[in-house]
This record gives structure tokens, sequence and C-alpha cells, in this order.
């Protein structure tokens, strides 16, 4: 079976490294799906699940990321992201509660309650959500979001 290199990082680390089946992200554009030999191609991503499929195995690996930008060329993908965490890594708890207190924010700026809060706020809050959702989807939880 084809396989094509996949390196996740981060600003700190080398988060992920493996050859692989397939890739498939949400990128700024919509969810792709990576194959070996892949056209060449630079995109943005969103904060998600990137869903990974190794050589011969019917589950898929899950790894929470944050935004960034994915590299593709026939031979690799490299993503570069804010951050990405192994599921073993993810704090259930703090997913949960960081998902609750958004969905609170994203409430109250509907509701007209918080009436200083700018897009930016909006935007932040947003975001964190997202995160949160890609954390806990991460870790194989189901999210109503």
């Amino acid at each position: 079976m084809a396989t094509i290199k996949l390196s996740v990082v981060s600003p700190d680390r080398l988060v992920y490294e493996n050859d692989i089946a397939m890739l498939i992200v949400r990128s700024t554009g919509g969810e792709l799906g990576i194959l070996p030999r892949h056209a060449p191609l630079v995109t943005g991503l969103i904060p998600h699940a990137m869903r990974i499929k190794l050589p011969g195995e019917a589950a898929e690996h899950l790894l929470a990321v944050g935004g960034g930008f994915m590299e593709v060329t026939p031979e690799k993908i490299a993503v570069m992201v804010s951050a990405a965490e192994e599921p073993e890594e993810i704090d259930v708890l703090r997913a949960q509660r960081s998902l609750a207190r958004a969905k609170e924010r994203i409430a109250a700026f509907g509701k007209g309650a918080a009436n200083d809060a700018t897009d930016i706020d909006m935007e932040r809050a947003r975001l964190s959500l997202m995160r949160a959702v890609a954390r806990l989807k991460a870790t194989g939880n189901d999210v109503d979001a």
C-alpha cells in the first residue's frame, strides 16, 4: 500500500510523524482528504480533530489541532499548527469546562448581554469553542456544540 510522510509540528515540538495512508483535515475552504501522490497544495487549517489513517488499519488515529497551515507535496504532508495534542495528552474535564465557557460567552453575545463585546471578542469565543470541540472529539467524546 502506498504511503505518504506526515509531520505535525507546533511552535514547541514535533507532535506527530509517521508514514500514513490518508489524512483528513478541515481547511479554511472545507474538508480535505490527502492521499499519497496528492497534487501540491498549501492551505490554512481551522481548529479540529485531524483524522489519520494508517496503512492496514481500519481505525483512525485522531489528533486535536489548533489553527495553522498545511503544505502538501506528492511525497509528504507538513502541518504547522499553533497547538496539537494526542488524545492521551488532553485533559477531558478541562476541555469540557472550556466548551461550557465558550458556549456561555457566545450565548451572552447573542442576547446582547455583553454590550461592550466586539467582533474580536466573539471571534475569540468562537475559536475557543472550536478548540474545545476538537479536543473532545480527539478523545472520542461526543460533542454537541
